[in-house]
């Protein structure tokens, strides 16, 4: 079924409307929270925790892309979970150690003055991710989004896993670069 179908299920608020979207983005908003919490169970729940979002925000919400917006609720939703159920230097597992190697490009605490730097930086970052290659690209979303392992992102990208760490580490100092040259380091 095709998105504009669904999203119509979902504003006529019938129910099939979940069944529609879990047959096409389960698989797609499991490997997001599984990537994120490395516990079947904790997945399957942000899950089912996406589709009840999903029900309350449309309508009035028409999300286009469709993906990018369960993408985005499963992400916010796991990694609030995440937080919840570890502390931060005690976990392990790809979460942490994605964030341990941004932690020195990307850091900042609570205040509002960081709150906007943290906005500039996002932006910032949009635009140096404009810049790269497609495979550059692509291999930093899914190393840094979609937290995926180095060894699952050589597995569908065809690159070795060495290369794959190679360009993340260039990758991380060019981005440093470019933030210092924005004047945000």
């Amino acid at each position: 079924m095709e998105d504009e179908q669904i999203l119509d299920l979902y504003f006529s608020r019938s129910e099939q409307a979940i069944g529609e979207t879990a047959a096409k983005y389960g698989h797609y908003c499991h490997s997001i929270a599984f990537h994120v919490l490395e516990n079947q169970e904790d997945a399957e729940e942000c899950v089912s925790d996406t589709w009840y979002s999903t029900w309350n925000a449309i309508p009035p919400k028409r999300p286009a892309p469709f993906s990018a917006f369960l993408g985005r609720i499963t992400r916010n939703l796991s990694i609030d979970r995440w937080r919840r159920t570890r502390a931060f230097k005690r976990g392990g597992g790809q979460m942490t150690l994605a964030l341990e190697e941004l932690a020195e490009c990307v850091s900042g605490t609570g205040s509002l003055e960081n709150d906007i730097i943290r906005r500039e930086t996002l932006a910032a970052v949009e635009r140096f991710l404009g810049q790269l290659s497609v495979a550059e690209r692509n291999v930093f979303l899914c190393r840094y989004w979609y937290l995926e392992s180095t060894q699952e992102i050589a597995e569908h990208s065809g690159f070795s896993q060495t290369k794959i760490r190679t360009m993340l580490h260039r990758l991380r100092g060019r981005l440093d670069t470019y933030l210092e040259k924005e004047g945000l380091r």
